[in-house]
């Protein structure tokens, strides 16, 4: 009998254990198609800059539209999420997203450009929190602190994303380049589709009897520290944002570096922040959460001075590396603790803050290009990092270690 009830306990716990894994895969492959596609839209800012006749302070306002059609459809994405459930929502900014960046290079103006680019931002607002709500849930159910695992995919396709555009920008138009993204991210869409739809999200009743065995905090102090979380989002999201937006132009304008070169910077950059989200679960489980974050503030504040004032462009690339190191594991972490205390709910606000850095970066660094340099403006993404790690250190106490 014994034997048999060890039979019947196996039987019954693989059944359990291979969705997990098969959805573990899909929400990874979901992470690499959104930073594949962002990446690939941002390596190729410069020759939509130069097609539509965009200065810095015009092209920052037209990528605004990036952020404010991302952070206006995160809150609601929230709502959709409990009611369709975050693995429907997933798959429907799966496809909303390739098909929005084969936009950009039809633009001919910088208002054209900014209307088209809400649609975009909208739905990679939408994609960032359902993916993000249903990978909490997910997170939950294994018990383990593996967020950074589903971000260092998001670095992952970014780095492939960059990569690749720098290797194309020189033989193909924008918009040969981004309609190949369209048909690519269409195609990983629904090959990964189903299997997301058939599996529901296992997390509400495992967050249920967590709640039930630890006791979290409730009413105001737990809105306060979804909002603390939010700020360390909102600093870091700043950073990536900056990179994304300006990187390339401020190897080509300030460095005067090959476009090959300087479309290579957010690889840089991505590939860094790979690195570090692979290792992220292992050093959360070494340092905790509040070291992790106060460590990687400051050595993306140190990293980012070094990248916005190095005099070369081989050490402005080490810089940016430096940078993604320090800055890679904030997001998830901040985000992960958000959605722990309240749901999607939580995932929404924390990345509607944010995202709200990505909002504030591109115009505020365009504006301070202008009025002082490119590199001058950059030096505020590592002031914001500095300002994260003041965050996660000040509230030590009231936060997870």
């Amino acid at each position: 009998m014994p034997l048999l009830n060890k039979l019947r306990v196996v039987s019954a716990d693989g059944p359990r254990r291979s969705p997990l894994s098969r959805l573990r895969a899909v929400l990874t492959l979901f992470f690499a198609l959104d930073g594949f596609v962002f990446a690939g839209w941002v390596v190729r800012i410069p020759a939509i800059k130069e097609q539509t006749g965009a200065s810095a302070s015009a092209l920052g306002l037209a990528l605004l539209g990036v952020s404010a059609g991302a952070v206006v459809t995160m809150m609601l994405t929230g709502g959709l999420c409990r009611r369709f459930g975050s693995h429907a929502v997933t798959v429907a900014c799966g496809v909303l997203l390739p098909l929005t960046v084969a936009l950009p290079p039809l633009t001919h103006s910088p208002l054209a450009l900014g209307l088209v680019l809400l649609a975009f931002g909208a739905a990679y607002g939408g994609m960032n929190v359902a993916m993000n709500s249903a990978a909490v849930d997910l997170v939950a159910a294994l018990g383990r602190p593996v967020m950074p695992s589903f971000h260092a995919a998001f670095s992952l396709g970014g780095m492939v994303g960059s990569g690749l555009g720098g290797l194309v920008a020189g033989h193909l138009s924008p918009t040969r380049h981004l309609l190949a993204l369209t048909v690519i991210g269409l195609v990983v869409t629904a090959a990964a589709a189903p299997t997301l739809l058939r599996h529901t999200p296992p997390a509400p009743p495992e967050r249920v009897q967590d709640e039930d065995a630890a006791p979290r905090p409730a009413g105001r102090r737990a809105t306060g520290l979804v909002i603390v979380f939010g700020l360390i989002a909102l600093c870091t999201a700043y950073g990536e944002g900056a990179l994304a937006d300006w990187s390339a132009l401020h190897l080509e304008e300030d460095l005067h570096a090959h476009p090959g070169v300087a479309a290579a910077s957010y690889s840089c950059f991505a590939f860094a922040m790979t690195i570090g989200r692979l290792s992220g679960t292992a050093l959360l489980e070494r340092l905790g959460r509040t070291r992790t974050m106060v460590l990687g503030g400051a050595t993306g504040a140190a990293g980012m001075l070094l990248g916005a004032l190095a005099p070369s462009v081989w050490l402005t690339l080490v810089g940016f590396a430096v940078t993604g190191l320090g800055l890679a594991n904030l997001f998830p972490v901040a985000i992960e603790r958000a959605g722990a205390l309240a749901g999607p709910t939580g995932v929404a606000a924390a990345s509607t803050l944010g995202y709200g850095g990505m909002l504030l970066g591109p115009p505020a660094i365009g504006f301070m290009a202008d009025w002082f340099s490119l590199p001058t403006a950059l030096t505020s993404v590592a002031l914001l990092a500095a300002i994260a790690a003041t965050i996660a250190f000040a509230t030590r106490n009231a936060t997870t270690p």
